[in-house]
């Protein structure tokens, strides 16, 4: 066992002679390379675990022919491809799976269901698609199911069918589906699930209905994440007879209703998420009892009354978070007594401290628990007083830069507005507003905010942003690298940007409550992390659409205002002349986008003019000149010519074709013939999930 050494370079072939060897361990270290192939010959070994480390390349199917194996934990490494089809059936023995946090993707390998003594899957954190099996429940003696952060799908009776099979693994205690694909009602044979099941993840995907009822059996229940969905009505009081409950996340769906009182009855609660739903009525007093209670967050709701002055004796308390509610009156005055308080945010209320002039609370938006605000001096320090070697783009509004906040440990985006501007207030202001009640994998995720005085006593607004090392989509596209050349970006990445875009995009149109259209869409607005995973940023010219009515947030024209919104080249033509912005005008712009990641071409190239635009071009080329127009990078690296076939469904270039008709589909003239992002979103999706397998 050679677990936490700080070993590299490579597993030694040699421990294949160790043929006595029925342990090895080298988790937690830097090793490279793959599991060697004469590790074949080990007849004993029963425990493998090569945990966080640097692995590279395909599952090793050496491992196959190790039928003694009890435990194979390949988890946190840079694995890929496909899991072996017939894993379970090579080794019949295995107990324990361990393949989360790398980069297989491929369907749910099926002969795992043979493999009745697993007692842990293990399989989040990579690219799974399909559906989960619906003969699952074979492994009676599952005690661990995490796929979270894959993207399984369930929509359909069938598809859904693996919840009832569940009922069968009878000692199951941990089930994660978090972050997948998973829409609509939970079933109801959810509640056939073990009665010990302690940890149920739910969270982010499409689900909506009710609150599930099954989950009123589950009295053994430690954790329950339901957050970031769609579900509706009200929380039932049940809900406080699950008293073991440690941890409850029911953030980000539509929830209305008065909030349970029977929550006061959880005595082992530490964590209450209930933020951003449409919960109404007065704080119970009775959330004072909870004596293990460390976070409360009950921000971005209908919560009206005083604020109640028995969560402030908690003893453990340490996070709350009530900002953005119709809360009124003075504070309580026991607010001092919790000494140990390091988060309290109350803004957007209607609340005063003592006396009412003596102040009113701020309008200052909050972001979440993580980063309090910021003063001036300290984003002056963070970037060395705004120094131009830390500038990393202008904007219309102002200039962002390169900082190191909260005392060194976070490289952070730094966007200072330009009050100077027209329009840079207004700007600011929307993206406060856009900004605090979106939340989403692939929006920049906004830290924190600074309003204050700089030192000579002007006006200073800044917002502070997560740092995305690869920069922005449009410098990805066009910066030539130290040979001068472009920097080459594969077919797989640009279908990874535009399906994380239209991720985005179908949020703000669909997702969220009331639709916001971005109005500015276009690959300066698109920001990259080391992952290369896309981020939609910028939402200064933002809009929201309530039924009929669009409220702008970013400029003081109406929407009839002949003002234009958006930028040449990637505006609707419906809106070139100041027409009403909507969310076919973003479809618009993302078709434009999309067109121009794959041709590599600005939509203002002088050769676009005369009436011919980048869809115009792209539609009289496709499909017989394809390989003419695409970014000669593509070309050359799916080998197109005029003899390419292109019958086959699967092939790069089927796949290619694809994606630019999807463009061509976004940008119709017409407004009514564009397709929603939601269609494009699920297509994107099964256009990925296509290549990859």
């Amino acid at each position: 066992m050679l677990h936490v050494n700080n070993l590299s370079g490579t597993i030694p072939p040699s421990l294949g002679n160790i043929t006595t060897l029925t342990k090895f361990g080298c988790a937690f270290n830097n090793i490279e390379g793959n599991i060697p192939t004469e590790f074949e010959r080990l007849p004993g070994l029963q425990y493998l675990s090569v945990n966080t480390n640097k692995l590279a390349g395909w599952f090793q199917l050496a491992i196959l022919n190790i039928s003694t194996l009890v435990t194979l934990d390949l988890g946190a490494n840079n694995l890929r491809g496909e899991v072996p089809s017939n894993l379970g059936n090579s080794l019949p023995n295995l107990q324990y799976l361990i393949l989360s946090d790398n980069f297989f993707h491929g369907h749910f390998p099926s002969s795992l269901i043979n493999s009745s003594k697993l007692n842990l899957i293990d399989m989040a954190e990579n690219n799974f698609t399909g559906v989960i099996p619906s003969s699952i429940g074979k492994l009676a003696k599952l005690n661990v199911l995490s796929l979270q952060l894959n993207q399984f799908q369930a929509g359909t009776k069938k598809e859904w069918e693996f919840m009832d099979s569940l009922a069968n693994c009878t000692e199951l205690e941990v089930f994660s589906v978090a972050r997948n694909h998973l829409q609509g009602q939970v079933p109801s044979s959810l509640s056939n699930i073990s009665s010990q099941l302690q940890y149920l993840y739910l969270g982010k995907n499409q689900l909506s209905g009710g609150f599930p009822s099954g989950i009123a059996k589950f009295h053994n229940l430690i954790i329950l994440g339901l957050d970031h969905n769609q579900f509706t009505g009200v929380v039932p009081e049940w809900l406080g007879t699950l008293q073991a409950l440690q941890k409850l996340s029911l953030l980000d769906n539509n929830f209305i209703g008065f909030l349970p009182t029977s929550l006061s009855n959880l005595s082992q609660l530490s964590e209450l998420f209930l933020g951003s739903n449409k919960f109404d009525g007065n704080i119970p007093l009775g959330l004072g009892d909870l004596q293990m209670l460390q976070v409360l967050s009950i921000s971005n709701n209908n919560i009206q009354g005083r604020v109640p002055k028995e969560i402030f004796n908690l003893p453990t308390i340490t996070e709350i978070d009530l900002s953005f509610n119709k809360l009124f009156g003075q504070l309580p005055t026991e607010i001092g007594n919790a000494k140990q308080l390091a988060s309290l945010e109350l803004s957007s209320n209607k609340l005063f401290w003592r006396r009412k002039h003596e102040g009113n609370s701020t309008s200052l938006p909050s972001f979440g628990r993580k980063f309090p605000k910021v003063p001036y001096n300290e984003l002056a320090e963070a970037t060395e007083g705004f120094s131009e070697s830390n500038l990393i783009g202008k904007g219309r509004y102002g200039y962002v830069y390169r900082g190191n906040l909260f005392q060194g440990t976070n490289v952070v985006a730094i966007k200072v507005f330009n009050l100077e501007t027209m329009g840079a207030q207004k700007s600011f202001i929307a993206e406060c507003n856009a900004l605090r009640n979106v939340r989403h994998r692939n929006l920049v995720p906004i830290l924190t905010a600074c309003s204050s005085i700089d030192p000579n006593g002007n006006d200073f607004k800044a917002l502070v942003y997560e740092f995305m090392p690869m920069g922005d989509l449009y410098n990805l596209l066009y910066a030539p690298q130290c040979d001068s050349n472009l920097r080459h970006i594969t077919l797989a990445q640009r279908i990874g940007i535009v399906a994380d875009v239209a991720d985005a995009m179908d949020y703000l149109h669909h997702n969220n409550q009331g639709t916001i259209v971005h109005c500015d869409l276009k690959p300066s607005k698109i920001l990259l992390d080391d992952n290369m995973t896309a981020h939609v940023g910028d939402f200064g010219l933002v809009r929201f659409n309530f039924g009929s009515t669009t409220a702008s947030l970013g400029d003081t024209n109406s929407t009839s205002s002949a003002a234009i919104k958006g930028t040449i080249g990637y505006i609707a033509p419906e809106c070139a002349g100041g027409g009403q912005v909507s969310t076919a005008a973003d479809v618009y712009s993302f078709g434009v986008v999309l067109l121009e990641i794959f041709i590599r071409r600005r939509p203002t190239d002088d050769m676009f003019k005369d009436g011919l635009t980048i869809a115009k071009f792209t539609e009289i080329n496709i499909p017989d000149k394809m390989q003419d127009i695409v970014d000669p990078q593509l070309a050359q690296e799916l080998g197109l010519c005029e003899e390419a076939p292109m019958a086959d469904e699967e092939s790069g270039a089927r796949c290619l074709l694809s994606v630019l008709n999807i463009g061509l589909c976004c940008t119709r003239l017409a407004p009514n013939e564009r397709i929603s992002m939601k269609e494009v979103a699920s297509k994107m999706h099964g256009i990925r999930g296509a290549y990859l397998r």
